[in-house]
């Protein structure tokens, strides 16, 4: 019976994350008595904000717990929007907000409302792997196009001008990216807005890891591109900078026009986002919790700091300094020509668990591991110290 069920086409294309995959074997290893010290996931290790605990447990008590608007309570919307006027200065309609259930959601609205059967999204290779997913679900062509050190890891106007074709529909860029942590610098996020543009396309930026910036002040390309940003969709989450990872909460800034036929993608797809995390996150945004979130913020920038230096001091190959986000794209082609199995053979000989360039894309994948310094500094640097020894130990 099992045999003659027919599976539609798009699940036999879409790979595994292999991150998940490299966590089990690490939980395997631990559970036979194995330390290991964890790389391999994207998560911040810090605990939700009290305050936003608190706003929880309050909202909790009172009940409020039921269904609400597809586009989220109004009081978040027009809280994201406040956020953006005082601290990336730009001007946000709370119309425009859109509160989702996590970016992924985010991701797959905007993708429903844009792709039709073959149109093409043009992204980065290397880039974050479900991104390519929510494309290919929605039977769309995601394009990666291969990007290295010379344009930060990133697409550029030019790179998006020479392999747009009829089909091509927009761009999705990330900005900080995962898993490079690099930042499409503002001259080049204006010109690539103003090429999409000239060519009829849309662009769609991920901001999640914008709050994590260390190299001055973030800004968000609505205040970069103030001329197209009523066209552009930005999508962002409560995950990373204010640590909300399980409670599934993001958000999309969308152009006014499209704001209905979001609502509608939404209401059918999950009804709404989690009451409880919406009334939890308005806590996001009082100064007590923008206090803590900062202070982590530059716990980051520290490890990143130590880690960087420390694996170029190794021998990988980091040729960009990660400019936000929480992540080390390194080149690990000195040690291995198969990315996979070195980070097999490191999370069984030094007990380091990182994530292969497989995940990543096509471009070099089997040169590169993805670190992530979402551990505390004397972890990382216990890692970084089992590193060596295994390296020094296979090199001879």
């Amino acid at each position: 019976m099992e045999s003659r069920i027919n599976l539609a086409a798009r699940v036999r294309e879409i790979a595994p994350f292999h991150v998940m995959e490299v966590q089990t074997a690490a939980r395997a290893l631990e559970a036979a008595g194995r330390s290991v010290i964890h790389m391999e996931i994207g998560e911040p290790d810090f605990p939700t904000p009290a305050p936003v605990l608190a706003a929880a447990h309050l909202a909790l008590a009172d009940g409020r717990v039921h269904y609400t608007s597809a586009l989220g309570i109004p009081e978040l919307r027009q809280a994201i929007a406040r956020h953006y006027a005082d601290h990336l200065g730009v001007a946000v309609a709370p119309e425009r907000v859109i509160v989702t259930a996590g970016s992924s959601a985010a991701l797959l609205l905007v993708m429903a409302l844009l792709v039709n059967r073959d149109d093409r999204i043009l992204l980065s290779d290397p880039g974050y792997p479900c991104n390519r997913q929510f494309v290919r679900i929605l039977e769309g062509d995601p394009f990666g196009i291969p990007v290295g050190p010379e344009t930060g890891y990133q697409l550029s106007a030019d790179l998006i001008e020479r392999h747009w074709t009829p089909r091509t529909r927009g761009v999705l860029i990330a900005s900080p990216s995962n898993p490079t942590g690099t930042m499409v610098p503002p001259d080049a996020m204006r010109r690539i807005a103003a090429t999409v543009e000239r060519l009829s396309g849309r662009l769609i930026v991920d901001e999640i890891y914008l709050g994590l910036s260390y190299d001055g002040a973030p800004h968000s390309v609505l205040s970069i591109a103030e001329a197209f940003a009523d066209d552009l969709f930005v999508v962002s989450s409560f995950s990373k900078y204010f640590n909300m990872t399980g409670w599934r909460l993001g958000w999309i800034v969308a152009p006014e026009r499209h704001v209905r036929d979001l609502e509608t993608l939404a209401q059918n797809l999950y009804i709404c986002p989690p009451t409880l995390s919406q009334r939890a996150a308005l806590a996001c945004f009082e100064p007590a919790t923008l206090a803590i979130v900062e202070e982590r913020r530059q716990a980051f920038r520290d490890r990143r700091d130590f880690l960087v230096p420390a694996l170029r001091d190794l021998g990988f190959g980091i040729p960009v300094m990660p400019s936000g986000g929480f992540f080390v794209y390194a080149d690990s082609s000195r040690f291995s020509a198969d990315s996979q199995r070195f980070c097999r053979d490191v999370l069984e000989g030094a007990g380091v668990a990182i994530t292969p360039g497989l995940d990543f894309g096509t471009h070099r994948a089997s040169d590169h591991v993805r670190f992530a310094y979402t551990i505390e500094m004397a972890r990382l640097e216990e890692g970084v110290a089992r590193l060596g020894r295994f390296l020094r130990a296979s090199t001879g």
